[in-house]
């Protein structure tokens, strides 16, 4: 039996992506039109190509937003996994609220003051949420 208890998290860590999606959006285009940037869409081009152009903090939505494609891949596979299985210990509801949290609040330091002395700590304790539900996974399988 899927348990709806664990997809709760993740449809609030996607949702959150998205917003960063448009805050990107908003904040690029914004520094490109002050920038006095002509996009040419004949060109093509890279949000990378911004790099060094723009403001760098322009550029950091972008940064973070590729952050949330990253580790929080393995997240998902993780907390579907656990879904499939059934294994909605309140441990692993709190691990996951706990990792989606983190990262929304790595997302507002790296969006707004990128200090690396915050940033990594919260890295960190994402991680060990992470790892603490892969193990639990883990676990779950081999009992």
């Amino acid at each position: 039996m899927i348990s709806t208890a664990l997809l709760g998290p993740v449809v609030a860590l996607v949702a959150w992506s998205l917003l960063v999606l448009f805050v990107l959006g908003f904040v690029r285009f914004g520094a490109i039109k002050r920038a006095g940037i002509k996009v040419d869409p004949s060109r093509g081009g890279r949000g990378q190509d911004l790099e060094g152009v723009l403001d760098r903090k322009a550029n950091w939505p972008a940064h973070n937003y590729a952050h949330l494609m990253e580790q929080p891949t393995l997240f998902y596979a993780i907390m579907l996994s656990l879904a499939i299985m059934g294994f909605d210990h309140p441990m692993n509801v709190a691990l996951a609220w706990a990792y989606v949290a983190i990262r929304v609040v790595h997302s507002l330091v790296q969006i707004f003051v990128n200090d690396l002395r915050v940033r990594f700590p919260l890295f960190v304790l994402g991680t060990i949420c992470l790892a603490g539900l892969t193990l639990h996974a883990a676990m779950a399988l081999w009992h």
